[in-house]
């Protein structure tokens, strides 16, 4: 599911997802390492994340025609197994803030909802079509750990 508004603050999209895992299992997907590393489109042994308030994450991701960019920013707000708000490095720019809530919905089958407003409508398409490719990535992977 998607939406998107404009608001005074910018242009903001909320995407969702959910699978059949616990909530834990996601978690980890988006915390460790090697889980993170094996869904994000990372280049291997790239993947730095140090999941605390304040701490800082780093990877680069490799796009299917071979490109390579660097990602970094730093943890704004971790609550396990709820709630990740990740400030992106933005070369020029002012940080861009990046929410995943998760939901437990019982029956170990959670929702991911990822939330970000950008500046610009163009970024706020490619951050939202970026974020699409990670949600979809995350949900097929994390029913295989």
């Amino acid at each position: 599911m998607s939406t998107a508004a404009n608001n005074e603050s910018g242009y903001t999209y909320t995407l969702t997802a959910e699978v059949d895992v616990p909530v834990a299992t996601v978690w980890r997907a988006w915390t460790e390492n090697d889980h993170y590393e094996a869904w994000s489109y990372s280049k291997p042994g790239s993947v730095e994340l140090d999941v605390t308030e304040g701490g800082r994450y780093a990877s680069t991701v490799v796009t299917p025609d071979g490109q390579e960019f660097p990602i970094t920013g730093r943890y704004i707000q971790v609550s396990e197994n709820e709630l990740l708000v990740m400030g992106m490095d933005v070369p020029g720019g002012e940080e861009e803030v990046m929410r995943l809530d998760l939901d437990e919905l019982g029956e170990d089958r959670t929702r991911l909802t990822i939330t970000q407003t950008c500046p610009t409508q163009e970024a706020h398409d490619m951050a939202k079509q970026g974020s699409q490719m990670l949600l979809d990535s995350c949900a097929a992977y994390v029913t295989k750990i």
